[in-house]
């Protein structure tokens, strides 16, 4: 289990869904591993959750990804106890807003510090480190609703498709530099996670993954390992010659 053996890896929101999957999945292939997260009270359950894995594998760093501070802060962390950082994996995310009448502008504002300037944050800091290694992978989650737009998503759906066009950007620079330093997104349909919480409340658990579940050609929704097995290859060196593209995990959806 070493396909990114001797890989440092920063993952951002990984207190819970995507991010947390992300975590493991690269742990158990032998990377090392920085958990941050706004959630100062969840992030530090994880030496106790990730008891399987050695305390010199991983830390933890709370960390608002919106704060271009924090982020100064976790990349020095991260070259202290790790030496140097590999793989980033942008995964913090918020799902807020309405139509475009209904949104409020601060609302707009909010989903797009946490959704689109994290990630412009996060590349800022990291590709100049990268290159410094050597090689890198920054993995940028966007979403299905960065391709495939919703009336009643207006901010959700514009971020996402910032963080689709802002990969493509950076891989380019990353190239033109001379860097071998990739950079791709990850666009998953409906994953069952936290984000999902608040429909399960409206409708109930059952009733909510059902009718999500109708939307997807495969008729059914997403879990996290979808997602962490596409994040352990773009990570990986499998990967080498992937940069500027995305990879879609939607059941179909955006076939249709």
């Amino acid at each position: 289990m070493s396909r990114v053996a001797g890989k440092v890896a920063i993952i951002t929101g990984a207190a819970s869904g995507l991010g947390y999957a992300a975590a493991v999945k690269l742990l158990s292939e032998g990377a090392k591993v920085v958990l941050s997260d706004i959630n100062e009270e969840v992030i530090n359950t994880m030496p106790d959750r990730l008891s399987d894995f050695s305390k010199t594998q991983f830390s933890t760093f709370v960390h608002d990804v919106t704060n271009e501070q924090s982020w100064v802060d976790l990349i020095e962390k991260t070259e202290t106890e790790f030496s140097h950082v590999n793989i980033l994996v942008n995964s913090a995310g918020i799902s807020l807003g309405a139509d475009v009448v209904s949104t409020e502008f601060e609302i707009w504002k909010k989903v797009h510090q946490v959704n689109l300037d994290s990630v412009f944050l996060g590349c800022k800091y990291a590709v100049p480190k990268m290159s410094k290694a050597g090689q890198g992978s920054i993995i940028n989650i966007s979403s299905i609703s960065g391709i495939v737009a919703g009336w009643n998503t207006a901010a959700y759906n514009s971020s996402k498709a910032g963080v689709r066009l802002l990969s493509k950007s950076v891989a380019l620079y990353c190239a033109k530099k001379g860097y071998d330093v990739r950079c791709n997104s990850v666009h998953p349909a409906f994953v069952d996670t936290p984000i999902l919480d608040p429909i399960k409340q409206a409708f109930g658990a059952e009733e909510a993954v059902a009718k999500l579940a109708r939307q997807i050609p495969m008729n059914k929704i997403g879990d996290t390992d979808d997602v962490s097995y596409a994040i352990l290859y773009l990570a990986s060196d499998e990967s080498k010659f992937m940069t500027g593209t995305e990879i879609v995990l939607d059941g179909g959806l955006s076939a249709m």
